[in-house]
């Protein structure tokens, strides 16, 4: 797998995740309900294959879905990563440092609200995708309670600051626009984090929850 890797020149804007790695882990340990429920979600959607997660930060939805290989460009969180046995590499994700044609999957999981281009990234993962491969996308809808009241706070989160939440729906036409296909929707975090009482529920479609699990295929 090595041998499919080519550096990349792009320098993302990745100060706060090299800054506040420890912090930005220490979340999923501090709302475990909501960490475990995005889990939970994901699994329902996870197809079987070689995957890769791009964005993988500190490496904490890789090894419970069974994915062993992520990328990310910040030094910081892919060292975290690779402490959790993960193999990473480091690369952003509109110009992914992988040959094409390679992976069953690709895990994008809160990751499209720090891309700088969202167009390049789909087009890069349609690219590194075998026919009939998929792309999974987990990330916060900006319609939700919980993507407005992030939207509402992100000057005050150093991680938030410069992110760009996105509504379903506007992810769902971009990636036909790219050519995948055959949309699957769920949704989980019905309520804020700090809200849980135990780990959500998982639902079909989209419009109750604040986490959604949206999976497309790749056809010729």
């Amino acid at each position: 797998m090595e041998s499919s890797f080519k550096t990349t020149k792009m320098n993302p804007k990745i100060e706060p995740f090299e800054r506040y790695a420890d912090r930005y882990d220490r979340w999923f340990e501090e709302n475990c309900l909501a960490y475990l429920s995005e889990l939970k979600g994901l699994k329902e959607l996870i197809p079987e294959g070689e995957g890769i997660e791009i964005g993988v930060g500190t490496g904490r939805f890789c090894k419970p879905l069974g994915i062993d290989i992520g990328m990310d460009p910040s030094l910081s969180m892919l060292k975290k990563a690779k402490n959790r046995g993960i193999k990473v590499f480091s690369g952003v994700a509109e110009e992914l440092p992988i040959a094409s044609n390679i992976f069953d999957y690709v895990l994008l999981t809160t990751t499209v609200c720090f891309v700088d281009d969202l167009e390049k990234t789909f087009k890069e993962c349609w690219r590194i995708l075998k026919t009939g491969g998929f792309i999974l996308l987990g990330f916060i809808d900006r319609e939700s309670p919980l993507g407005m009241s992030y939207i509402y706070k992100k000057d005050k989160n150093p991680f938030y600051s410069e992110a760009n939440f996105y509504s379903t729906n506007y992810l769902l036409n971009r990636l036909k626009k790219i050519r995948f296909c055959k949309p699957e929707v769920k949704q989980t975090l019905s309520q804020k984090p700090q809200e849980l009482k135990k780990v959500d529920d998982v639902k079909d479609g989209y419009g109750k929850g604040s986490f959604i699990i949206l999976r497309m295929k790749k056809e010729g």
